[in-house]
């Protein structure tokens, strides 16, 4: 395990919860980087103020690594002009600001594991994309290029820096899993669009343990898609998490003007889909727990 304590921000969303509990699990300290430390409970925190650029400087004690999950949440709601703005800031600033710390301060990091997103491929025809698939062009693509771009600039400091591309996260607390499940649990699911569309998913668990193999293992570097090695189309995933749930799916495809109508331009991200491999970090020495999606939903749909 590297040594030293581990720094959070984000370290009170979902993810970073799990990651926390993994680390204290193993005897590791943990401490958060947070707008409010006054409000985090049981674990140190530091203040930092993304947009004012000012961090406390005392959160680089004992600190031997940072995981890097802070971010606005791209689904919470519609693609405004004021809120894809905040989408992209929210990424790049946190990210400057923690180059603009390490670079002007004595600290003994020797490790950055920095959230992305498989957002920077774009939707396509289901074409495999991996890590070194071009970037696409549409506002999550622009946006996951641009934070990667702030993200790699900490290299450049001499730490070594892992990205973890993140699909879409399967969890029973909340996310894509409980919005997809709650209309089908009330016999009114169906696939979105042509359902033709791949979803590259995750258990929560396995994106879990990727960020902390990616800590431990020296040897890793650069980018790593974080999604389970079996994605499936929209209509597979709708299928199956109506079988596990023994719920009929009753309703002809949600039309793609529905979706417009119904978030915006937001519905191009539930509409599109990529197909995305996970090759890279299994060579790496990864195995998951859920590699495919029966398993996955069995786990986090049936144990309520």
């Amino acid at each position: 395990m590297t040594m030293g304590r581990v720094l959070i921000t984000g370290g009170t969303g979902l993810l970073g919860g799990r990651i926390t509990q993994l680390l204290q699990d193993q005897g590791t300290g943990v401490a958060y980087l947070s707008r409010r430390p006054d409000y985090v409970a049981r674990i140190p925190a530091y203040e930092w103020d993304v947009n004012a650029q000012k961090i406390d400087a005392d959160c680089l004690k004992d600190t031997g690594a940072i995981i890097h999950l802070a971010g606005a949440g791209v689904a919470d709601r519609r693609w405004s002009a004021e809120r894809k703005e905040e989408i992209l800031q929210s990424r790049t600033r946190s990210t400057a600001l923690l180059y603009k710390l390490l670079k002007e301060n004595p600290h003994s990091v020797h490790t950055v594991v920095c959230a992305s997103a498989i957002g920077y491929y774009g939707y396509d025809n289901g074409e495999w994309k991996d890590e070194n698939s071009a970037p696409a062009s549409d506002f999550l693509a622009d946006v996951t290029k641009a934070w990667e771009d702030a993200e790699d600039r900490l290299a450049e400091l001499g730490v070594r820096v892992v990205k973890i591309r993140i699909g879409i996260v399967l969890t029973r607390e909340g996310g894509a899993l409980k919005e997809l499940a709650k209309p089908i649990q009330w016999w009114a699911g169906a696939p979105l669009g042509s359902g033709d569309q791949y979803m590259s998913w995750i258990h929560i668990d396995d994106v879990t343990r990727i960020f902390l193999y990616a800590l431990e293992n020296d040897s890793l570097s650069g980018a790593y898609n974080a999604a389970a090695p079996n994605p499936v189309t929209n209509a597979v995933f709708t299928k199956a998490v109506a079988k596990t749930l023994n719920k009929p799916l009753l309703l002809p495809n949600v039309p793609p003007f529905a979706m417009r109508m119904l978030v915006g331009e937001m519905a191009e991200m539930l509409l599109g889909g990529s197909r995305v491999s996970s090759e890279k970090i299994r060579d790496a020495g990864f195995v998951f727990n859920f590699p495919h999606l029966e398993e996955a939903l069995e786990d986090l749909l049936r144990q309520n």
